[in-house]
């Protein structure tokens, strides 16, 4: 009996042990087929699942003038195309200006301003109209965004001097008059000076480019942002709903912000500053005003600025002070604050204006 009841229980060991490697077996099986249906699920050819880096657009399918996602395919980590502006009052209005991602203006001989629109999509640039000569400074800010510069003319003694010193890619219109890219306004020569007439024809600089050899691709390691752009927003707690820039006794820029659309409004010695093709008043989201020394060369008219001094920002409605260098002819101009450090600005269309000092009015 003992015996029997020995084997009896060996037995029901046996048993036992089995069930448990069939239950484990099972469990083990019933695990593993949801988590490879997973896998497949997740990536049924094979590939790797991106991680959210790496979902990221490369910085070449930004707007390094803005910051903005707004390039056509094709200007893609393509360098911009800065135009010299015609702004005496006898030449206004302008057309071609008003979809500019940036747009510098400066005082030069006799007291008087002129702009220069810079367009980060050489895809999209209007007929642009009037366009006039270079003034030494212009070519120095438009080398430092690796920009193609286009003019109409040249001074012939330090603008002459800041093409050849920055080595910048340019055509004036003057020297070497395309009749691809150039034109005069038929219309406007009736009623204007011929000085005040020439025109870019902007649907034919693709062509331009391309029949000429010239190389549109960034320059290595000149490819980023000219700014540290983040998200719109205050830039302070101090508001500023206006502001007037005094660039002589006759040519003056005011800026008015309108809170709907949240950009700043431009008007040119007390009238709105218009882009009669686009039928539209010149605005930004963020408008750059730059003070530094300005002095006359060689008892002359032609004024000479320093590169660095201080300034204000203006965006959303607010403002503050900011100081500002530019080192070198290859290098953006850099925006700091009052201790040195390098600000960020809000994405979006900019306004620099350089002038004097003390000749900024809120």
């Amino acid at each position: 009996m003992k015996n029997r009841s020995r084997s009896l229980r060996a037995l029901a060991l046996l048993l036992c042990a089995v069930l448990l490697i069939c239950c484990f077996s099972g469990c083990k099986k019933n695990k593993k087929e949801p988590m490879a249906e997973a896998q497949q699920s997740a990536a049924p050819t094979g590939e790797a699942v991106q991680t959210k880096e790496e979902e990221k657009k490369p910085l070449t399918d930004y707007n390094r003038l803005t910051g903005l996602d707004d390039l056509s395919n094709k200007a893609k980590g393509k360098r911009p195309v800065a135009i010299m502006i015609n702004n005496i009052k006898a030449s206004l209005p302008q057309y071609g200006i008003a979809g500019a991602d940036l747009m510098f203006e400066c005082i030069v001989e006799g007291g008087i301003t002129r702009m220069m629109a810079v367009f980060a999509d050489y895809t999209k640039i209007p007929d642009v109209c009037s366009v006039r000569s270079c003034r030494y400074y212009f070519p120095i800010l438009a080398q430092g965004l690796n920009a193609y510069y286009i003019c109409f003319g040249c001074n012939p003694t330090l603008g002459k001097n800041a093409l050849e010193k920055t080595r910048i890619d340019y055509i004036d219109g003057n020297e070497d008059y395309d009749q691809l890219i150039f034109g005069r306004d038929p219309e406007r020569l009736k009623r204007y000076s011929r000085e005040h007439t020439a025109f870019v024809k902007g649907g034919s600089l693709p062509q331009f480019f391309k029949e000429r050899g010239i190389n549109m691709n960034y320059a290595p390691g000149k490819d980023d942002y000219i700014f540290n752009f983040r998200k719109p927003k205050a830039v302070s707690d101090q508001a500023c709903e206006s502001v007037r820039l005094n660039f002589s006794k006759s040519y003056y820029t005011t800026f008015s912000y309108d809170s709907d659309s949240k950009v700043y409004l431009k008007t040119h010695c007390g009238n709105r500053h218009m882009d009669t093709a686009a039928n539209k008043q010149l605005q930004y989201t963020n408008v750059i005003i730059l003070e530094t020394d300005v002095e006359l060369v060689n008892g002359g008219p032609l004024v000479k600025y320093g590169w660095q001094g201080t300034g204000y920002y203006l965006s959303y409605g607010t403002v503050r002070k900011i100081t500002w260098i530019k080192k070198s002819y290859d290098d953006p101009l850099l925006l700091m604050n009052e201790n040195g450090k390098e600000i960020q600005i809000n994405e979006g269309t900019s306004y620099i204006g350089m002038l004097g000092y003390n000749s900024t009015v809120f």
